[in-house]
């Protein structure tokens, strides 16, 4: 072949084994023959140059045997440069990427991990590696069909021929993983309701600690105790109360909070953690109560345990405790809750119960209060007070009718007690009904006396219930069935009123507005008062809050504002009215900048009507 090549005039390159007989050694030899010619083309002969290749043969060889030896390896095999691109990846490293070897000698690293995603964080493993030289760690590869996959990597950096470079062996670690997931789930959860055990409580609690103590916000921890369960396990047995238990944990994961922590201590009792409650203690305390008598509603209804069976009815006794920092112990919260518990118990069962005697003392306080408010109206508690409005001439022009209840238990509940918590249950509408019916039936009484018959009725009007969609309706009702002069029917509302959809607002004071019925902005200046919405109100009057009238003349700034509130009224037209009127000083400041009507201790302090003839107005 090499005489027809040259014959040809063509240069033949070939590798040949020579022995040299002075050592016996062996060497691979590269020749390159090119045949010799003269001036008319004939071959003189051939000049041989002939290279010795011995190493780079070996060098191929030794690729050769690391290429076979690492496609024989389990782990994924990879050698990259500084920069992250690979240089070399063996068939596994293929197989569990999903991706040909071509394909992956184009990429990098970062194309890869689905941990190491961003150049700088390679660079800065990159750092690390080459100041420790060997590392091992876990991570994440990403496969071309989208999924991901746990892998532990031992990571050798080497420098070879002036450059850098590492060489990773990555093993695919699901299994085992699984099997760590699998001993952590019996360590740490359930094993028949998967929520977190005592085990995991007790380090979520005090995490909830540290952080309550970081923050200064109150947290709750709550026990439940899932009433005459060992009956239902006697009489039905464990499957059907073990079901029981699964059906009150889901339960239990719906009606919480995401960042509530729910678990169960075990048997059937299960702890909730709460936290975030804020750092007011009253306030958190009412907070918790109302998550635990949530919770306790829904446990407490129906449970289909068997199919062939009729649904069962449990209860649940709840105790609470609070805590803020890290004043209390685990363990000592957990007793706490657990004492709480027991008096739960020993109150009924079916109840919650505060470890904090006095916390405990106040909720139970409210729910009574709120037990005797629901019996007021029909208990006939509730009376009217009036309190006397005057003008600058010291004449009678109106009243206020103030709410006031006297259980027949104990002596008159404050109305800043009881009408925050009538608006909160939703009372304040039928108790406010029957403040609008008996006002109302006071005028049409007023009518009857030459001194009264003008007279103004001022009457409070909730934002519950001025927001109802029928309160327009339920208004012109108390007009008709008391048969009155609309226009002497004044209703106040206050900003949180009117602030809260403007337009419906409107609306509706515009509806009894042409019924002849007036509205009065009560404790004007406490709020956002502005002329950007008050312009749109269609008000007739404002009154100034007694917290600017207590300190005039003296103080500066609530002068201030009250000649300020004065210059916008009459900006829009509005007449104005001072409550808090005490002094004859305050009346003399207040008619000096044209206030003209007053309410107030001044004049005469809320009274019954049966008191109502023997006030001085009513004398002149």
């Amino acid at each position: 072949k090499d005489r027809e090549a040259m014959a040809a005039g063509q240069p033949v390159r070939n590798e040949e084994w020579v022995t040299f007989a002075a050592d016996g050694c062996r060497a691979l030899l590269e020749t390159v023959k090119t045949p010799l010619r003269d001036r008319q083309g004939n071959v003189l002969g051939v000049l041989g140059i002939a290279r010795d290749i011995t190493e780079r043969e070996r060098a191929s060889q030794q690729l050769a045997l690391v290429d076979f030896a690492l496609n024989h390896v389990k782990e994924a095999a990879y050698l990259a440069d500084e920069q992250g691109r690979f240089h070399y990846v063996n068939d596994e490293a293929c197989r569990a990427l999903g991706k040909t070897r071509e394909a992956l000698l184009a990429l990098r690293v970062i194309d890869v991990d689905a941990d190491v995603t961003q150049p700088e964080q390679w660079q800065a493993f990159w750092g690390q590696l080459k100041a420790n030289r060997t590392m091992t760690f876990e991570s994440r590869h990403a496969a071309a069909d989208g999924r991901s996959f746990p892998v532990e990597i031992n990571a050798n950096y080497f420098e070879y021929a002036g450059e850098a470079y590492v060489l990773g062996l990555a093993r695919d670690i699901t299994e085992r993983k699984g099997v760590e997931e699998q001993i952590r789930n019996l360590a740490y959860f359930d094993a028949l309701t998967r929520l977190p055990n005592r085990r995991l409580l007790m380090d979520r609690l005090g995490q909830a600690l540290s952080a309550s103590q970081r923050s200064g916000e109150f947290g709750a921890l709550l026990i439940l105790d899932l009433d005459q369960f060992k009956t239902l396990n006697d009489t039905r047995g464990h499957d059907v109360g073990d079901r029981l238990l699964v059906e009150v944990a889901q339960r239990l994961i719906i009606h919480m909070r995401q960042e509530d922590i729910v678990c169960r201590l075990g048997g059937d009792e299960f702890v909730v953690v709460l936290e975030g409650l804020g750092q007011d203690a009253l306030n958190a305390a009412n907070q918790a109560e109302t998550i635990a008598e949530k919770v306790r509603q829904a446990l407490n209804q129906p449970y289909s345990l068997s199919i062939n069976e009729a649904r069962y009815l449990g209860t649940t006794s709840i105790g609470l405790t609070l805590f803020q920092g890290q004043s209390a112990s685990v363990d000592m919260l957990l007793k706490q809750a657990d004492v709480a518990l027991y008096q739960a118990k020993g109150a009924g069962r079916n109840t919650a119960r505060f470890f904090n005697p006095a916390m405990q003392a106040a909720i139970d306080s409210r729910m009574e209060t709120e037990a005797a408010l629901r019996q007021a109206l029909e208990r006939d508690e509730f009376q009217l007070y009036y309190q006397p409005q005057i003008d600058q001439h010291g004449e009678l022009i109106g009243a206020e009718a103030l709410l006031r209840w006297f259980p027949s238990d104990r002596g008159m509940v404050s109305p800043a007690e009881f009408i925050p918590l009538a608006e909160e249950t939703g009372l304040i509408l039928p108790i406010g009904q029957w403040v609008l019916d008996t006002a109302c039936a006071q005028i049409k009484d007023w009518e009857r006396d030459p001194r009264t018959r003008f007279l103004q009725m001022a009457v409070n009007v909730s934002a519950r219930q001025f927001h109802q969609s029928d309160f327009v309706a339920t208004v012109q009702r108390s007009l008709a069935a008391s048969d009155i002069d609309p226009t002497r029917l004044k209703l106040e509302l206050t900003e949180s009123v009117v602030l809260d959809n403007v337009d419906i607002v409107v609306s509706q004071m515009r509806q009894l507005n042409a019924l002849g019925v007036s509205f009065c902005l009560d404790d004007f200046g406490t709020g956002y008062s502005s002329l950007s919405y008050l312009k749109r109100l269609p008000l007739d009057q404002v009154k100034i809050d007694q917290s600017f009238v207590r300190d005039v003349p003296e103080d500066e700034n609530d002068v201030a504002i009250v000649r300020a509130i004065m210059a916008m009224s009459r900006s829009l037209g509005l007449q104005v009215i001072a409550e808090g009127v005490e002094t004859q000083a305050q009346r003399d400041f207040l008619l000096q900048n044209d206030c003209r009507a007053y309410q107030g201790f001044l004049f005469c302090r809320p009274i019954p009507i049966d008191e109502w003839k023997s006030i001085p107005a009513m004398q002149t």
